[in-house]
């Protein structure tokens, strides 16, 4: 029995007819009969009453026709679900973020246009620093990740620069440099004026990015940054400094957190201070959902870019810290 037998006999008990069952299969009406005889040889009973003008179906038959029914419109379910499954239309993906990344608008805006593009795929959220993302990913136990800057070296890992910000220096809102920093508009100070401030900041395990960025920074303005606190997640250094602990630098789209108690910032002298925003996949993926997912998120982040530049920016594909889309790359991050 195959399922050519099956839909052969759907077509003649759906149309009553050997003739008209075999025009709509678009073959002859003699093979058709001796297919349907086959089966119903196989089978040891007739499933129809032979009439004068048309069959009609006997008991046995009337039975087979559900489960016959039931057999193709399986497989024709499994056709349909195992083509989305091999084109990355469903299945499921574990996405992990960092608690700055997922600040960033381009993340949430992308999971929105992506869910509604893809609805047979279902995505599981996790939240860890940038390393244990970037592990994660490397591990297979997370699918794509996102992070600020690279932090760790790993083979096999691909990062694509999606979107950038300015970093942003966050001091207490009482704080006289605070005032100071408020005329004229749009809050801004001098890296030079914070060489006696303390820091906070994201521990260096967890964002050496970053972190080294603002080290190089000042030591080419003359000082170290005198670091008085190191957090995990860039939400806790923003409380300590809403609560008056010391300073520190953030991406611009965290700048609504605290916000009546935190004075953002712009850094006048040190324009060069950004925070990317990475998307971390395994390169040379098999997997179709998580390369469709790489592909759709490039896309996204081509189109964004795209009004602000004379022709459409593709993402960089590298590992390395860098606020601008650089040709790809497979050098390793940079460690601070």
């Amino acid at each position: 029995m195959e399922l050519r037998h099956l839909r052969y006999f759907i077509a003649v008990a759906q149309s009553g007819s050997f003739t008209h069952a075999a025009q709509e299969l678009g073959i002859q009406q003699p093979p058709l009969s001796q297919q349907v005889r086959d089966l119903e040889r196989e089978l040891g009973y007739p499933l129809f009453r032979r009439l004068p003008r048309g069959v009609e179906l006997t008991e046995g038959g009337a039975v087979f026709l559900e489960e016959a029914t039931s057999i193709i419109a399986a497989v024709q379910r499994g056709v349909a679900r195992a083509s989305q499954v091999a084109h990355g239309t469903a299945g499921s993906l574990a996405l992990g973020f960092t608690s700055s990344a997922v600040m960033h608008r381009f993340a949430p805006d992308l999971i929105r246009r992506y869910r509604e593009a893809n609805p047979g795929v279902e995505l599981a959220i996790h939240e860890s620093n940038a390393a244990a993302v970037t592990e994660a990913v490397a591990s297979r136990r997370l699918d794509i990740g996102f992070i600020r800057r690279p932090v760790s070296e790993h083979s096999g890992i691909a990062f694509d620069i999606v979107a950038s910000e300015p970093l942003l220096v966050a001091l207490p809102s009482r704080h006289p440099l605070a005032a100071r920093a408020r005329k004229g508009g749009v809050a801004r100070v001098r890296l030079r004026d914070l060489a006696n401030e303390s820091f906070i900041l994201v521990r260096r395990p967890g964002a050496p990015g970053i972190y080294g960025d603002l080290i190089e920074a000042c030591r080419r303005m003359g000082f170290s940054p005198k670091v008085v606190a190191e957090v995990d997640q860039m939400l806790t250094n923003v409380t300590l400094v809403a609560a008056g602990v010391g300073i520190s630098v953030v991406p611009a789209s965290m700048r609504d957190i605290h916000h009546e108690d935190v004075c953002y910032a712009h850094v006048e002298d040190a324009p060069q201070l950004a925070a990317p925003l990475t998307l971390v996949s395994r390169a040379g993926e098999t997997e179709p959902v998580a390369q469709r997912f790489v592909r759709f998120a490039l896309e996204a982040s081509a189109t964004a870019r795209a009004p602000a530049r004379s022709r459409p920016a593709s993402a960089a594909r590298r590992a390395g810290a860098s606020p601008r889309p650089k040709p790809r790359s497979r050098a390793p991050a940079r460690r601070s």
